[in-house]
């Protein structure tokens, strides 16, 4: 029997080549089942993470809610309002807030707080606890009147504090008839 060596020769190379052929194949699909994984699994982590995060607002406005009704119970709570009409007559600078003659809330306002006011909204200015009984509101409002000049008013507002929450607003709201705003402080 003959061996024919350069035949052998061949015969173990394609079959070396093939198999390398093979390996190389077997590789690349491993690499691309692992990076069609990473990225189902990359999606899944990305889900998990935004229910995570939808909860934690959840939870963080609970939280919220009842750390205010820890600190405010409704038997002591007062909550103070701030709305405002169209402006052509006075343009808000600050508010000063005072209950039984105590400084409880100063503010200074920005244009885009001032314009948010003129389109309906309204601040909640305070919120505070108070014993059942008399009191006396008063706010100072500070701005420029008619004619740019310097304005500041007040207005006041004796209430009785009940077992309920009590709510009161101030309102700014112009007069055409007078040409002046008007400045009024009343229970909800």
């Amino acid at each position: 029997m003959k061996l024919n060596y350069p035949q052998l020769a061949k015969s173990t190379l394609f079959d070396s080549l093939s198999l390398l052929l093979v390996i190389l194949l077997l590789v690349f699909s491993l690499q691309l089942n692992a990076q069609q994984n990473k990225a189902a699994d990359q999606s899944v982590i990305a889900q998990q993470l935004q229910q995570l995060k939808k909860e934690v607002v959840a939870l963080n406005r609970d939280l919220f809610v009842l750390e205010e009704d820890l600190l405010f119970p409704s038997s002591t709570q007062v909550v103070v309002y701030l709305s405002m009409d169209v402006g052509t007559y006075f343009n808000l600078d600050a508010v000063e807030l005072r209950i039984d003659d105590k400084v409880v809330s100063y503010h200074l306002y920005t244009e885009k707080q001032i314009q948010a006011l003129f389109k309906g909204g309204v601040q909640k200015l305070h919120i505070d606890n108070l014993a059942q009984g008399e009191h006396q509101l008063s706010a100072f409002f500070i701005g420029k009147g008619p004619q740019d000049r310097e304005y500041k008013r007040a207005t006041s507002l004796t209430f009785s504090k009940t077992a309920e929450a009590k709510s009161l607003e101030i309102s700014i709201i112009d007069s055409s008839v007078k040409q002046q705003p008007i400045f009024e402080a009343v229970e909800l």
